[in-house]
């Protein structure tokens, strides 16, 4: 039998300003597969919300994404 000794360490994970935000909007109407793909910017997907509901009236409702970097350090 083997013996293993367990060490725990403290990390902490946090956002990484130089990493920038990803934005991403996704129509969810009834058959509708179209998105706004990545934006650097959350006014570029929201823009294209807005145009895709001018264009087709009844596609009202989104799913919205962000997506940010983090990078995990230890507490030591």
């Amino acid at each position: 039998m083997s013996r293993a000794i367990l060490r725990y360490v403290r990390h902490s994970i946090r956002h990484v300003p130089e990493g920038g935000w990803v934005f991403e909007a996704a129509c969810v109407a009834s058959n509708c597969a179209e998105d706004s793909g990545p934006q650097d910017t959350q006014e570029a997907a929201q823009d294209w919300c807005l145009r895709h509901t001018g264009r087709n009236p009844t596609h009202d409702l989104f799913r919205r994404v962000v997506t940010d970097h983090a990078r995990v350090t230890r507490a030591e």
